[in-house]
């Protein structure tokens, strides 16, 4: 076991680091957006959703006002309603089955493949029946789903499919970007995700011209022209402070990502041979490690023991949502979801993030072979 330095601090995200990388930058595109006045849609939302459609090789991209919005609108604009059904995974942030249920759908929940913890395609044809609309799979940690089974499905019944990537942009399926497998892609710009603003930001990306349409019309409460409503959408607008810095922050984002797996590949040999789980990586897939999550069944005494030594470690997710109270209604228990249950127990997140350096990855791998070696 390698000796472990003196102790430090590690975060399980650092962003002022990489702010630091390209203070210029983002100070001089913000101030262009204070000297235009123009802070709602415009020019600057419009060239970045350009070069966003151009990054995920799609044809329309429309920024909106949050990655929750995003799965709302991408809802909408597929006919999505009172009454009717969305397959989608527990395992998950809220706001994938929480959209759902705010149109009066409900969300039914399939389980995951403990591989991967995205949702086990080979479950989801016994959960369709005539009230069925849509699937919403999740790409979780930055890795996409087995997309293949899922559209064969949707297709074979009639379904749509809305692909929550909020924390996968710049995956890669089968040589394919995540958002442009589906009918519509979802895309999260919170701070924290990979490709982050400085406050709530989001996307929805189509092939579909009459969707992208659609969706454009809904992001401004359902008018065009302006006071003229045939529909009832909501304020769903991307700021233009937020287009401005996230267009400097997508030059950087190929070699950002590169940079987390090569993160991922040093804890990846560092870590493997012990009696953890780690990441499984499909051959088809290019992973983005928004995440790096491990798993065991002693998580939560690892992370206990972590965080006393000032490692910053992180729950994606302590409770699956077909567990939430907000969700009795729909009339799950435990036991119903195993593999699901048992990730949100045994799942755990270490810090990555591009400026992390080696020594305080060493720091980390340590310190979970000490844990381990005490046991």
């Amino acid at each position: 076991m390698e000796a472990i330095t003196s102790f430090m601090k590690v975060s399980s995200l650092d962003l002022k680091r990489q702010y630091e990388s390209i203070r210029e930058e983002i100070n001089k595109a913000v101030l262009e957006v204070v000297a235009s006045q123009s802070f709602v849609l415009g020019p600057f939302v419009e060239s970045f959703e350009d070069s966003i459609a151009q990054f995920c090789c799609i044809r329309h991209a429309v920024g909106v006002s949050s990655g929750t919005d995003a799965i709302l609108l991408a809802l909408m604009a597929c006919g999505v309603k009172n009454g009717d059904e969305v397959i989608t995974t527990p395992f998950t942030f809220f706001a994938t089955a929480g959209s759902i249920a705010r149109l009066g759908a409900v969300p039914v929940f399939v389980d995951i493949d403990p591989a991967t913890y995205n949702i086990d395609g080979s479950k989801i044809s016994t959960a369709i029946n005539k009230k069925t609309k849509a699937i919403l799979p999740v790409h979780l940690y930055g890795q996409c789903a087995n997309m293949d089974v899922i559209l064969e499905i949707a297709r074979a019944n009639g379904l749509m499919v809305i692909e929550d990537a909020a924390q996968a942009i710049g995956a890669v399926y089968k040589g394919r970007n995540a958002g442009s497998l589906g009918h519509v892609g979802c895309f999260s710009f919170y701070p924290t995700k990979n490709l982050g603003g400085y406050g709530d930001g989001g996307l929805v990306a189509t092939n579909d011209d009459k969707l992208a349409e659609f969706i454009k019309i809904l992001r401004v409460h359902g008018s065009k022209p302006k006071y003229y409503h045939s529909y009832i959408g909501i304020n769903g607008r991307l700021d233009a402070i937020q287009a401005a810095v996230l267009s400097v922050k997508l030059k950087y984002l190929n070699s950002w990502s590169e940079k987390r797996r090569l993160i991922a590949a040093y804890y990846h040999e560092r870590l493997k041979g012990l009696p953890i789980r780690l990441p499984k990586i499909e051959s088809h897939n290019v992973h983005i490690f928004h995440q790096y999550v491990i798993a065991t069944p002693k998580r939560d005494a690892l992370m206990k023991y972590l965080e006393r030594q000032g490692i910053e470690t992180a729950i994606y997710y302590p409770v699956p949502l077909h567990l939430q109270k907000c969700f009795e209604y729909l009339g799950y228990k435990c036991g119903d979801l195993p593999e699901s249950e048992r990730a949100s127990l045994e799942t755990l997140a270490l810090p990555i993030f591009p400026e992390i350096t080696q020594k305080e990855q060493d720091y980390v791998i340590s310190h979970i072979k000490k844990f381990i070696s005490g046991q």
